[in-house]
């Protein structure tokens, strides 16, 4: 799931299936609406609107539970809207602020409604986005890592922490323990220690049944 930039492209072309992130279309329309409000901001805001009522209704369902409510509800307001989009676009000069954002959508409908196929994919990338907001705010800061190794391995060491974090450890009680268990570990059983297999050493040994 992702946005437009062209970086992603040779990962589609190699096989990835590509799904739009919703916000990022909605976000075209919004900056377009702060700007100069107009019926087609409105109208294209308040559908993908209601496509985000039936997330909050489906936020706490089973995949199964959230891909029916999806095609009940979500599917038609995205027939209505493609209409929509497609008509209006016939009305609004090439290169202009609307048809730009019009055609961000229109060019990557497939991608931005596969969502609809399957329970388990979100609308949109808002939480992994939110999970790196961090290190994107920061970035400035840390232009120099000393070499590309060096950047490569604070990338590893952010991705760690905030895996941790999405897990609900305290990333500090985590870094430290696999820390101090990585010299004994076995190879083999390294995926032990990922934030999402992670038993504090401790706990284990409490818990390990008496000899």
């Amino acid at each position: 799931m992702c946005d437009d930039f062209a970086g992603y492209k040779a990962g589609f072309e190699k096989g990835m299936t590509e799904i739009g992130c919703m916000a990022h279309a909605r976000r075209k329309f919004f900056d377009l609406h702060v700007a100069n409000k107009s019926q087609l901001t409105e109208q294209a805001l308040h559908s993908i609107g209601g496509l985000y009522e039936v997330e909050r209704q489906a936020r706490d369902m089973s995949d199964e539970d959230r891909w029916r409510i999806r095609q009940e509800k979500a599917a038609p307001i995205i027939t209505t809207l493609h209409d929509w989009m497609l008509a209006q676009r016939d009305l609004v000069p090439n290169g202009s602020a609307p048809a730009k954002a019009l055609d961000y959508s229109l060019k990557r409908w497939v991608a931005l409604t596969r969502y609809l196929d399957d329970g388990a994919v979100p609308i949109d990338n808002n939480q992994v986005e939110n999970q790196i907001r961090p290190w994107a705010l920061g970035r400035s800061n840390w232009l120099f890592a000393g070499s590309l190794r060096s950047g490569k391995r604070a990338a590893a060491i952010m991705s760690l922490i905030q895996s941790a974090r999405m897990n609900g450890h305290d990333p500090y009680a985590y870094l430290k323990d696999v820390l101090n268990r990585l010299p004994t570990q076995r190879a083999s059983d390294i995926g032990q220690l990922l934030p999402h297999q992670w038993i504090p050493a401790r706990t284990m040994q409490v818990s390990s049944p008496p000899a």
